[in-house]
């Protein structure tokens, strides 16, 4: 009985039976910490590869998916040797679902399921000739619990991450463009450049302006303005063209006005036709920009003109208006008309540029008015500075879009 009652081995039995208990979560502690840096390290590659994948893609580097997916995973293997080097196939990382992600995965067969990556490419269209891309990577890595964990008789568990990265070959953006050019008499006076191209000419001005059309020809001859605003022009739609050479995205047209406005040209595919039309202007008459601009605003807003690119490119065009004035109108009517009317087009998305070209203060305080931005507003003093201006808007119209998202 004595010995029955005898409790001095008890602290020994208690701890013989709690030492792997104590261990096994000593074990338990040290993998998970491991789990959550090895499933970190798992989800950067498989974020970098995907990335490296979707980017190969939108630069056409590689020529087809298959290519794509043999970068995605070389990527993948690279980065993961990497990793290993540090203890890759020690420890591990987790995402947000890393403990979610282990206790899911634990099992207890024998042998581990091997290392598994995969990657998945989808294919889709943008615009009429380019491509979106959507890569996917499933990446699966098994790692083997420590001695102590075994305790608790799991041998390893794999973890699993994912990534998706997105990305389109460069394409323009659809566009449809309206020309408000002004060819009033004043348009055919002398700008300070010189024309090179003619030993003599007539250089008319706003004080001899009386004698046109039979002012005697002077040396040097002068560039005119009506010839700056159509080297301007060209510049501006060469721009677009090589921006869109098989004339998919990019509808333009034009329309002249003096003291009325002239015939209005149609918006059609391209640039030809409206180099022609700008080509053909001749400088007469007075100033009057009011129905000119609304039959701009008519033409590019027109829902046929939506009709038009979804047909050919499938896209919602960027409507644009360039408005270009080198004096005042001659009633002050048509400054109230043409305000109206810019600010019709502003409330509905239409992007107004407009050039004072030699203009004056009434002049410029309407165009600087009628711009949709301060920054839309240019004003040239020269037949360089016409240039610049147009070539500027062209710049911008014509700047392509490409997209690439993680």
């Amino acid at each position: 009985m004595a010995m029955l009652k005898d409790r001095g081995g008890n602290f020994g039995m208690m701890a013989a039976l709690a030492t792997p208990l104590i261990l096994a979560a000593g074990g338990v502690a040290i993998d998970l910490a491991n789990m959550v840096t090895m499933k970190n390290q798992m989800q950067d590659a498989a974020d970098a590869a995907a990335l490296a994948a979707a980017s190969a893609l939108a630069a056409k580097t590689p020529e087809t998916p298959e290519k794509a997916k043999e970068i995605a995973l070389n990527f993948l293997k690279a980065q993961s040797a990497g990793s290993a080097s540090e203890g890759w196939g020690e420890s591990g990382g987790t995402g947000d679902a890393a403990f979610k992600s282990a206790s899911a995965d634990l099992a207890s067969d024998d042998a581990p399921p091997a290392d598994e990556a995969t990657v998945d490419i989808i294919e889709g269209s943008n615009g009429a000739t380019g491509k979106t891309f959507k890569v996917s990577i499933v990446n699966k890595h098994t790692i083997e619990f420590n001695a102590m964990t075994r305790l608790l008789g799991q041998k390893w568990t794999q973890l699993e991450t994912r990534a998706t990265a997105e990305s389109a070959t460069e394409t323009k953006n659809a566009l449809s463009m309206y020309l408000v050019l002004d060819r009033s008499g004043s348009m055919a006076w002398k700008t300070n450049t010189k024309n090179t191209a003619k030993s003599s000419c007539p250089n008319y001005t706003e004080s001899n302006w009386g004698k046109y059309p039979n002012l005697a020809a002077t040396s040097p001859c002068y560039v005119t303005k009506i010839d700056a605003l159509k080297a301007a022009v060209k510049d501006l739609l060469a721009q677009l063209k090589t921006a869109d050479p098989k004339d998919l995205y990019v509808r333009t047209a034009a329309v002249s006005y003096n003291s009325a406005q002239d015939t209005a040209g149609n918006l059609d595919w391209g640039t030809t036709g409206t180099a022609t039309y700008v080509n053909a202007l001749v400088a007469t008459g007075g100033t009057a920009s009011g129905n000119a601009f609304k039959t701009a605003y008519n033409k590019v807003t027109a829902a046929a003109e939506n009709t038009a690119h979804k047909a050919k490119n499938g896209q919602v065009p960027t409507k644009y208006i360039v408005f270009m004035t080198d004096g005042d109108n001659n009633n002050t009517s048509d400054d109230t008309t043409t305000l109206t009317w810019c600010d019709t087009a502003r409330k509905n998305n239409v992007q107004v540029y407009t050039v004072a070209f030699m203009a004056p203060d009434r002049g410029k305080a309407l165009l600087k008015s009628c711009a949709t931005t301060t920054a839309n507003y240019f004003q040239a003093e020269e037949a360089a500075d016409l240039i610049a201006a147009f070539k500027a808007i062209g710049e911008k119209a014509s700047a392509m879009a490409t997209r690439l998202t993680k």
